[in-house]
């Protein structure tokens, strides 16, 4: 078995709460390019907010300039 199989089955927790993260920080890039193209597409923050599972303000506070 190679080293990334072995990496996948791990029990150690360490491990798992690490991938945990980097899928964390990739999500939040992915959601701002996101955000950042609808606003270029003149999406107001409300329709960000409906998109995203939050209010504008929330959407706003977090992505506005």
């Amino acid at each position: 078995m190679d080293e990334l199989a072995q990496r996948l089955r791990s029990n150690d927790p360490a491990v798992g709460l690490r991938a945990v993260g980097a899928l964390h920080r990739l999500a939040e890039q992915v959601e701002r390019a996101a955000v950042a193209h609808a606003r270029t597409q003149g999406w107001t923050w409300e329709q960000i907010g409906d998109a995203l599972g939050v209010t504008r303000q929330s959407a706003h506070t977090k992505h506005g300039k």
